[in-house]
């Protein structure tokens, strides 16, 4: 594996945590040991080229997963001690199907599945990004399992805000830990557009308001109710900030405007 994959990997290893009460942040991996649940790998589709792409870049699919389990609750919690979503299994299926991955299933266990067919697409003789793109995928996926969901609002497919907060939080999960780069940022659009439209501004916002503004906008779900981006954005930064007013400024920053 190239050197600078390899840093980058070990980059992401360092963890953190913070006292969201005092506001004191703690060194050290304080989800090292966290239980993120048994992992199940389930190949149903050896023959292909994908899996055994797959196979080279993951010779240790439940170490693998658990591990960027740990980072996505990293990323969306301050500590073990948050209210998370307690997940005890975790199928993870590689199969040859049109699609790249799906989440399915609710804590205590979820079930997800990979395509072979978007892993022989992904590949194209770049093995270092066949890497990031599988890790990335991951991480959306994963932190569907683990984030918290809006109250008072209806379901992922009855609501649009909803639906653009549950796409949007999981590819500003995979943006922030590297799983894309500013070159897949959709350009305009609305921040109820949901997956990378509502994640690169969501990560915007923790890069430039708050450090910690995805937690924060996490954890709004258990205290906004009925549950809104107006209402978690005032949770998650203060009553003087307002959503629309972000996006604006947001698109100016990008170049959008």
């Amino acid at each position: 594996m190239n050197e600078k994959i390899i840093v980058w990997l070990c980059v992401l290893g360092i963890m953190y945590s913070c006292d969201s009460h005092r506001g004191k942040r703690v060194e050290g991996n304080p989800w090292s040991s966290y239980d993120v649940g048994r992992v199940e790998f389930k190949n149903l589709s050896p023959e292909t080229d994908g899996a055994k792409l797959y196979a080279k870049i993951v010779p240790n699919p439940e170490q693998f997963i658990q591990e960027c389990a740990r980072q996505v609750l990293n990323t969306l919690y301050f500590s073990p001690k948050d209210s998370i979503p307690k997940i005890e299994l975790i199928t993870y299926i590689l199969k040859s199907y049109n699609g790249i991955s799906e989440k399915s299933g609710t804590p205590p266990a979820i079930t997800i599945a990979y395509s072979t067919d978007w892993i022989e697409k992904s590949y194209k003789g770049n093995m270092e990004a066949l890497i990031l793109e599988n890790r990335g995928v991951l991480w959306h996926e994963l932190t569907h399992g683990f984030q918290l969901e809006p109250q008072g609002i209806g379901t992922y497919g009855t609501n649009k805000t909803f639906w653009a907060f549950i796409e949007g939080m999981a590819d500003a999960v995979r943006y922030v830990n590297g799983g894309f780069t500013l070159a897949d940022r959709p350009k305009g659009g609305h921040y109820m557009d949901g997956y990378r439209t509502t994640g690169f501004f969501l990560a915007w916002l923790m890069q430039t308001k708050d450090s910690d503004f995805l937690r924060k906008f996490n954890s709004s779900t258990l205290h906004v109710i009925p549950w809104s981006f107006k209402g978690a954005i005032c949770y998650s930064l203060g009553e003087e900030y307002d959503i629309d007013t972000l996006w604006e400024e947001y698109l100016v920053a990008m170049g959008d405007k």
